[in-house]
């Protein structure tokens, strides 16, 4: 008989890596679409979730073609509220107390009044939601690698709108294969000037080459992905040295191709170099695992124990953007439940 296990969905944890879009409930996405008679390809519907493999140009596109039509069903601002406080319901019942959510404003802007008309729709929903699921929420703006630094230079400057105000981040998403990292620069030094953390995307596509140049230009507080620095030593302990959390998303990994399993996901192989490693769903919609997935996927393909699982939980919180008093109550509540006797 195995032995017991503690509930992963009771662990207290902070779910950092979570994008607008791709959060949406799939019974959400399929009623809106019927709603409006929105034609949803197979792989959204009877062959959810698709089979996605991103490791050349035409899979990424394929990603991106189904992200783009995941959020064309989004057009009212029920349909917004609607997503924002499923997000927390699902992350509250999955032990989320924490969960900062990215958006880039500029994919939803024709459809809602501008960028700052659909920011401030976000973070009305996002305090709204997270009051009434009993969780705390922030929003990361991100700007898109694959248009022009000077459209992440705008985000940047909405984003200081709404530094202290419910926008905790900078961050830079899509395809890191397009666009030169160090011509994003200026957009991230504007977003740190308001006190806004800078957190892009990094080796997850590309390699450990991907990080450095995140390493050098951007000035990260935290990297997305980042799982591929392991492939470089002197990377590696870059990041170490410089205390940068990683915010890995196994499952989306597996599934876009960057490891063929979750054996290969190199976890272990971070927290042991001194990296501090944040769980993250990335897009459920399109991977079809939620934030306690990536725990349970450690668990049952790498055997993390139970105190493994809780130093990931307690990692998570030491890198959100949380307040001080929810972290430390977090802190205590993750060493009640690794105290107590497993069911």
């Amino acid at each position: 008989m195995a032995a017991p296990m503690r509930s992963i969905d009771a662990l207290p944890k902070a779910h950092l890596h979570l994008h607008f879009t791709g959060s949406m409930r799939h019974g959400t996405l399929v009623e809106l679409a019927e709603r409006d008679g929105v034609r949803l390809p197979p792989a959204l519907v009877d062959e959810w979730p698709p089979q996605l493999r991103a490791t050349d140009e035409k899979g990424w596109f394929r990603f991106q073609r189904l992200y783009d039509t995941a959020r064309s069903v989004l057009r009212t601002p029920d349909d917004v509220r609607r997503l924002v406080h499923e997000v927390a319901e699902d992350d509250a019942s999955e032990g989320s107390v924490w969960t900062e959510i990215q958006v880039d404003p500029s994919g939803y802007a024709a459809k809602f009044g501008g960028i700052t008309a659909f920011t401030d729709l976000v973070l009305e929903c996002v305090e709204e939601a997270g009051a009434a699921y009993g969780i705390g929420m922030a929003v990361v703006i991100a700007s898109n690698r694959t248009r022009h630094p000077l459209d992440a230079r705008t985000l940047a400057r909405l984003a200081t709108q709404y530094a202290g105000r419910g926008v905790v981040g900078f961050g830079l998403s899509n395809d890191e294969r397009r666009g030169d990292t160090a011509a994003f620069a200026p957009a991230f030094a504007i977003a740190r000037r308001a006190g806004l953390r800078s957190m892009p995307h990094g080796g997850e596509l590309r390699g450990p080459a991907s990080v450095a140049a995140v390493l050098q230009y951007l000035q990260p507080d935290r990297i997305g992905h980042g799982v591929r620095s392991v492939e470089d030593p002197e990377v590696l302990a870059a990041v170490a040295r410089a205390g940068i959390t990683l915010e890995v998303c196994p499952s989306s990994n597996v599934a876009l191709g960057v490891y063929d399993t979750f054996e290969e996901v190199p976890v272990r192989t971070l927290v042991e170099a001194g990296v501090g490693v944040a769980l993250g769903a990335d897009d459920p919609l399109l991977f079809g695992a939620r934030l306690s997935g990536q725990y349970a996927a450690l668990r049952a393909a790498q055997d993390f124990s139970d105190a493994e699982l809780a130093e990931l939980a307690r990692m998570s919180l030491r890198g959100a953007y949380a307040p001080d008093d929810l972290r430390e109550r977090s802190l205590a509540k993750i060493d009640a439940w690794l105290a107590a006797d497993p069911t």
